[in-house]
């Protein structure tokens, strides 16, 4: 469950009776949109249908059961969010506004470049300033993966910027290939690796351009800067 704190109010209102429940913002969005598949209990306050979620007070049961044929909370919650309004306060919709503007930002430094400078990542700072010379405003009721491309589109008048995949091949030496294979098969798509004779493993990873220095600064963490690297095209190393 999470906190009161982290919740917001679904409410609905139905044969002259109100329903209120407690749940995650971000989940009562997906729920509303059908696309919720995880655990209720995980993205709920309560696990309760309230008349009055701020005071506590819960209708009659014949009243739950006139309206949704069941007494159960798990099965009342998703409809009362589906079928009524979510209601959030100015505050939390300034929270939600700012972190989803920051998982934005976050989004768009770690996969866009800059074509002028050599394809090199846009620092958040850069895209932070950036869209603040534009109109986007973020919505806090929209994800924020589907406002990353409006966010792109308003950032193009202001800063060079692309989106764009790399592709890595990295020779890890044998004394740290054990070890770091396991966490470099996880930072991106392996297009193609194989084992030398001496022990290295020769790896040939594809992720975002905009993630390049991460990916560096990881590699020479497992490999304390061992490790050797070339940016390939399609054709190979």
């Amino acid at each position: 469950m999470i906190s009161l704190d982290e919740a917001v109010t679904a409410r609905l209102e139905s044969h002259g009776q109100r329903f209120e429940v407690l749940v995650d913002p971000d989940a009562a969005l997906e729920i509303s949109r059908g696309e919720f598949d995880g655990d209720l209990t995980d993205v709920i306050a309560a696990e309760d249908v309230f008349e009055d979620a701020s005071s506590g007070d819960r209708p009659p049961e014949e009243s739950l059961e006139e309206v949704f044929d069941t007494t159960d909370p798990l099965e009342i919650i998703p409809e009362v969010v589906m079928q009524g309004e979510i209601q959030i306060t100015a505050e939390q919709r300034r929270e939600m506004q700012e972190e989803k503007r920051r998982r934005i930002i976050n989004t768009i430094s770690r996969n866009a470049i800059n074509p002028q400078e050599n394809d090199t990542p846009h620092p958040p700072d850069r895209v932070e300033r950036a869209l603040g010379e534009t109109e986007f405003r973020v919505d806090p009721m929209v994800p924020a993966e589907e406002q990353v491309d409006e966010a792109v589109d308003a950032l193009r008048p202001v800063i060079p910027i692309r989106f764009e995949q790399v592709k890595v091949a990295s020779r890890i030496p044998a004394e740290y290939a054990g070890k770091a294979q396991g966490k470099l098969r996880d930072f991106g798509k392996l297009e193609r690796e194989e084992w030398q004779a001496d022990g290295s493993w020769i790896a040939v990873l594809e992720f975002p351009a905009g993630m390049q220095n991460e990916f560096y600064d990881l590699l020479n963490k497992l490999t304390e800067g061992e490790a050797e690297t070339q940016i390939v095209d399609d054709e190979g190393l």
